[in-house]
């Protein structure tokens, strides 16, 4: 009997060595997709910009509208701020410390982003899609909310998200069509070139994984 224990222990080690690898092997291959898919996206995305906004303009209706206003007030950061501090209340007062990591690390995100987003978009003036102006780029640098790139909208919601993603997939996975209806909602209102919120993605998902990596490791790891 003890030298069965005896063997039976040293199989454990190698099974959580064989587990790690798989995982890191795992993490290695997303992070190589990602790299190569970001670029092809964000070329994409400007390619099509004037093919989306004409599609957008050509398919308008009261009632989306309205609905797309909606999903608008909901999809900025106020609205996002006030999710993620309920949330992590409500995991504080329950004394999960797994939960108000992650949620504090959504909150950091979607900060980061945020600020991300208002240096790039008074660095980079771009009208918005509604506003008829012969400068595509540059212009006059005036408030970031009159500036299209990148969303502000897309950016807060996919840094929030996808920091949640890192540590519990199949829940960020359930809450991906709240991004992408956001940014549906941003290019139907005239606020937003398709590139405007494909940049804004890719960018929030960035400020998520610098999050991650300092505040989220341990629970990815135990995950």
């Amino acid at each position: 009997m003890r030298i069965a224990d005896f063997t039976e222990a040293l199989k454990i080690p190698s099974v959580k060595s064989d587990w790690n690898l798989f995982v890191k092997r795992n993490a290695a291959s997303y992070s190589l997709i990602g790299i190569v898919i970001a670029p092809i996206a964000i070329a994409a995305s400007f390619h099509f910009d004037d093919s989306v906004r004409d599609f957008m303009a050509q398919h308008q209706s009261r009632a989306m509208r309205n609905f797309m206003r909606y999903v608008s007030l909901f999809g900025d950061w106020p609205g996002h701020t006030a999710l993620g501090l309920i949330l992590l209340a409500i995991a504080w007062i329950r004394g999960s410390k797994n939960w108000t990591r992650i949620f504090l690390s959504m909150l950091i995100a979607m900060s980061i982003a945020g600020l991300a987003g208002s240096v790039i978009k008074r660095a980079i003036p771009r009208p918005r899609p509604s506003v008829h102006s012969e400068l595509r780029w540059g212009g006059q640098r005036s408030s970031s909310k009159y500036q299209a790139f990148p969303s502000g909208h897309v950016l807060a919601s996919m840094a929030f998200f996808s920091a949640l993603f890192f540590t519990k997939r199949r829940i960020a996975l359930a809450c991906l069509p709240i991004p992408i209806l956001i940014a549906f909602s941003r290019m139907y209102l005239g606020a937003h070139y398709l590139s405007d919120v494909v940049c804004a993605a890719v960018l929030g998902i960035l400020c998520a994984l610098l999050v991650a990596h300092f505040l989220l490791r341990e629970i990815a790891n135990s995950e």
